[in-house]
């Protein structure tokens, strides 16, 4: 082609790109085939995606940290008022306030995704959810402290330490404040939000998250697509202060709150700041997903007015909750107690509550003309708490106790921004408490100075099965959840209540070779869960050793043992498996597929799919299956860490045929003899083309050393996936 004959080619339809297909909207090659299993969970966050390097350790970049420059320039940032974004009363406090609040927020201890442990509010969907609307400037507001500070501090931890530091500068005395959230940087595909297709969907709509008597559904928290926590104007915008409580209560236990938790959050969190709602609410331009280039990030443009300061609009409702918005006193009581209330409407058309009667000088003044001054309000959540009958009780004994409830408030935000962290080794900092909480799941130090050898040794003639053995340590280690650092085999938390009486643990089985291993570990000093753990890895190398492959599985002792003290047996239910592909194992049938609970399962765990294909190779051949369950034993030698699983799932001497129990036959094509039967989930190893593309890799003569090389780094990741202390 001749350079000085362009060629249109937007006119000429010879775009080199198909079209539309880097968008959301295009169709991805995999789109033909919408029930077709997708991968892409187990590959969120490829390292591909992180511009820092594998050699980053944000751990070591803290160590850098001018911790106490850091908070000064913060303090200074919440008086620093921009006209771009002015301050309400020239203090940023209530802002930052509530964009660490709704970072935290979005957690929920059924899975324990969410929260601010990963600076995901930078990301869709959560930067444009409608409870959101300017947690954007917000954010941007944060940047030359970031900017500043660089690599030193993730967006995660400024984001909370906005909050923390918004607090005391207004009055209240935290209680303490942990660095250590390590940013993401893509947004999380793997947490489920709900299934509608609309914002702010109503209970009654189609796909909504209710169902029979306002059940909320499972695993989700919030009342509503696009809430972090409760509707303010009340139960699908139908102001009910009882209706209201009821949500607030189911809600905010699924963020792992009780009700004096819930109360005092409530309470403190309304104590500072304003709600935005002065203006047309249907004038606001898109959310910063929705908006134009130009915008650079920004959304919910307000045409109104000047747009911001007192033409803002977030909730839609309207005012201050006290006569002292930039200040943590005992204000929000007062006004709550000592005053009635009636419904009215804001400029923005939400409904709130006002004061019957007030005396002027108790109307919080407008946020920018100290001339003026407005009507406080109350949410249909603050009406709330004064109206259900348990939470009156507990906010009358705060009034009566503002100390009490100023170190309830303290205790309570801590915990909401620090409860996805996991154990409070993971904390850095110089504010760090000292005491430790039962929320935190607390470990002690295990020794180190035994003779694991000997362990080993005593362990290998205990008479236990490589089946006991390797079942034991993997139910020990399987509850682990990388969304919220909980569970794990540290702390051997499987022989306490609730964990040693979960179906899927096989009490039996565990409380027989509990006795015999904590017998042991007795007789050399280990802890327990030291040698649960240890005891898999012994099986392991016999069962290598077996295949023509001896080799050592890695072992670090120090882990300890909790005790029932040390254990919330009720936080600890929702880890309860109810499913477990790696052992063959459904309790019930779901609404998903055994495939899709196994790559949730995987995930949780924080495990990629060559991980996941390796393991379930390893555990079916070990015998490991649930119930002693033969489905997807396609081996003559269990017990043996062999690749037969592969071998004889790639083989084309077998034919499959489901069954009448909905399992499958694995039939010999020459004989007609059924050789094996299978889950569903096994052959899914053969169907799916991604999974099979990892079978064959092991399947492969050359690849038999390999296969058991890299079920051992897996198995080892497993185990020591809530070793902290070897970060």
């Amino acid at each position: 082609m001749n350079a000085s004959t362009p060629t249109d080619t937007a006119k000429g339809g010879t775009c080199p790109v198909i079209h539309g297909g880097m968008t959301s909207a295009g169709t991805s090659s995999t789109g033909w085939w919408p029930q077709a299993l997708k991968l892409e969970i187990l590959a969120q966050h490829d390292t591909k995606t992180n511009p820092m390097g594998a050699g980053f350790n944000y751990r070591e970049a803290l160590k850098s940290l001018d911790i106490e420059g850091l908070k000064a320039d913060m303090r200074a940032l919440m008086t620093d008022s921009q006209d771009w974004w002015p301050a309400d009363w020239g203090h940023y406090g209530g802002l930052m306030i509530r964009m660490a609040w709704h970072s935290a927020g979005s957690y929920r201890i059924a899975d324990g995704r969410g929260g601010g442990g990963t600076g995901n509010q930078r990301f869709a969907p959560l930067n444009s959810w409608p409870d959101n609307v300017s947690l954007d400037k917000a954010r941007r507001l944060l940047w030359p402290l970031k900017k500043k500070y660089g690599n030193a501090v993730s967006w995660a931890d400024l984001m909370i330490l906005a909050g923390t530091i918004a607090y005391e500068t207004m009055g209240l005395e935290p209680f303490g404040f942990g660095f250590g959230r390590e940013d993401i940087w893509a947004p999380e595909i793997d947490t489920y939000w709900g299934s509608e297709t609309d914002w702010l969907a109503p209970s009654g709509s189609e796909g909504t998250r209710y169902s029979g008597e306002r059940d909320l559904e499972n695993p989700l928290a919030a009342v509503m697509m696009g809430l972090i926590y409760v509707n303010p104007e009340g139960v699908d915008g139908n102001p009910d202060p009882l209706k209201t409580a009821h949500d607030m209560r189911v809600t905010f236990a699924r963020m792992a709150m009780d009700d004096e938790e819930t109360a005092a959050l409530t309470a403190g969190g309304h104590t500072v700041g304003k709600c935005h709602g002065n203006g047309d609410a249907s004038a606001l331009g898109p959310e910063p997903e929705a908006a134009g280039v130009e915008a650079q990030g920004f959304g919910w443009v307000n045409p109104g007015g000047t747009g911001v300061g007192p033409d803002a609009i977030t909730s839609g409702i309207e005012g201050a909750w006290t006569s002292n918005p930039t200040v943590f006193d005992m204000g929000y009581f007062d006004m709550l107690f000592d005053h009635e209330w009636e419904l009215a409407k804001s400029p923005a058309g939400a409904w709130q509550w006002e004061p019957v009667s007030i005396a002027e000088e108790d109307r919080p003044l407008d946020v920018a003309d100290p001339t003026r001054r407005h009507n406080p309000i109350m949410t249909d959540a603050d009406m709330a708490l004064k109206v259900d009958p348990d939470y009156r009780r507990i906010m009358e004994g705060f009034r009566a106790d503002p100390a009490r409830f100023k170190d309830a408030f303290a205790r309570a935000w801590f915990k909401l921004t620090h409860r996805d962290m996991g154990p409070k080794a993971r904390y850095f900092g110089p504010d760090v408490p000292a005491e430790e909480l039962l929320w935190q799941d607390p470990v002690p130090q295990g020794p180190t100075d035994y003779d694991v050898a000997a362990l080993k040794e005593w362990i290998a003639g205990s008479g236990l099965t490589t089946r006991a053995l390797v079942s034991t340590a993997w139910d020990s280690a399987r509850t682990f959840r990388a969304s919220d650092m909980r569970g794990g085999a540290n702390g051997s938390r499987i022989r306490l209540a609730p964990m040693k009486d979960w179906e899927g643990n096989e009490p039996e089985r565990l409380g027989r070779v509990i006795g015999v291993l904590a017998s042991l570990a007795d007789s050399v000093g280990a802890s327990l869960a030291d040698t649960i753990v240890l005891a898999g890895n012994v099986a392991i190398e016999q069962a290598a050793a077996a295949a023509g492959f001896p080799i050592e599985v890695p072992f670090t002792p120090g882990r300890g043992d909790a005790s029932a003290q040390q254990t919330d047996a009720e936080s600890f239910e929702p880890l309860e498996p109810l499913h477990d592909g790696y052992r063959n194992w459904l309790k019930a049938d779901f609404a998903v597929s055994p495939a899709e609970l196994m790559l949730d399962r995987t995930q949780l765990m924080g495990l990629t799919a060559p991980e996941m294909t390796v393991l379930v190779g390893g555990m079916r051949v070990l015998g490991t299956n649930h119930g002693n369950s033969e489905l997807g034993m396609f081996t003559e030698r269990e017990g043996v860490l062999s690749t037969d699983f592969f071998v004889n799932l790639v083989d084309m001497g077998n034919r499959w045929e489901k069954m009448e129990d909905g399992h499958y036959a694995v039939i010999d094509r020459a004989s007609g003899e059924t050789r094996w039967t299978a889950s569903e989930l096994d052959l899914t190893f053969g169907a799916n083309s991604i999974l099979r593309a990892y079978g064959e890799v092991y399947a492969q003569d050359d690849n038999q050393q390999k296969f058991v090389e890299d079920f051992v780094a897996a198995w080892t990741k497993v185990m020591n996936a809530d070793r902290f202390d070897l970060a």
